[in-house]
């Protein structure tokens, strides 16, 4: 069934919407996309609850824009000291919890590592998980493979073949070298402002894997990859899934109440 088949006699389109969180500032442009992603998000759930799309119908959501240390940093160097995450990540999400947010979505797939950790201290929050969301949308469309574009942090934590893996679909992992390309994209690339050095790093490692594995769905799974990878002639015609895309679907969904609606959000390039 669509979302445009949606009952409204059978949604919760006449009760509040709950306030939800954003926690952000890693990097700042990727949390202020998120916004735009999620507010997108809340348009689409409006229209699939058959309420209409105006500005009193948007739920309170905050964003927690702090500056955050580097995550794959982090994961390369696991001593305690200033330049692990967790501790602004717990104060970020402590005034998301004293603004009223009940469930919480962070702008960056390396972060989540530390998801066990920061969901332990804020019980009383429901901090989404993105891989998971990812696989879910997924295994509901069938997928049983996908490559994956991440930072070196997020596949030293395993984040998403752990999470796609109990879902049973397989990853399509870059080799060292490549990686290498897309942290080069990340860092002088998007991070700096340089666009093209940003496209040409990742579409040179998208462009081989697509090439030796077929037409697989690719995983931007870095909020900066997005914002240069589409577009790009090498990837043209290729299944781009932007993560913090289904997961701006789900937190809207949560702020609804609607559950379960993460569904598969595309960027065909």
């Amino acid at each position: 069934m669509g979302p445009a088949s949606l009952s409204p006699s059978l949604s919760p389109s006449l009760s509040a919407p709950q306030v939800v969180g954003i926690l952000g500032g890693m990097g700042p442009a990727a949390g202020a996309d998120f916004v735009r992603l999620f507010v997108e998000a809340c348009s689409r759930q409006l229209q699939a609850l058959g309420r209409g799309v105006q500005d009193q119908a948007f739920p309170e959501h905050w964003l927690a824009q702090v500056p955050v240390p580097d995550r794959t940093g982090a994961l390369l160097n696991r001593d305690s000291g200033a330049h692990q995450p967790l501790e602004p990540m717990l104060q970020a999400l402590g005034r998301l919890a004293a603004l009223g947010a009940r469930s919480v979505a962070m702008a960056c797939n390396t972060a989540h590592a530390w998801h066990g950790r920061l969901q332990e201290r804020f019980p009383q929050l429901e901090l989404l998980h993105v891989a998971q969301e990812v696989a879910q949308a997924l295994q509901a469309q069938g997928a049983r493979q996908a490559i994956l574009l991440a930072t070196e942090g997020t596949y030293r934590s395993g984040l998403y073949e752990q999470a796609l893996g109990q879902a049973g679909i397989a990853l399509i992992l870059p080799d060292a070298a490549q990686r290498e390309r897309l942290m080069q994209g990340i860092y002088q690339g998007v991070k700096q402002g340089d666009r093209v050095l940003a496209q040409t790093c990742f579409a040179e490692v998208a462009a081989a894997l697509l090439e030796r594995h077929g037409a697989q769905p690719v995983l931007m799974a870095c909020t900066e990859i997005p914002l240069a990878l589409p577009g790009a002639p090498e990837v043209a015609g290729a299944t781009l899934i932007d993560p913090a895309q289904v997961l701006a679907q789900a937190l809207a969904g949560r702020a609804y109440g609607v559950p379960g609606v993460s569904g598969l959000a595309l960027q065909i390039s």
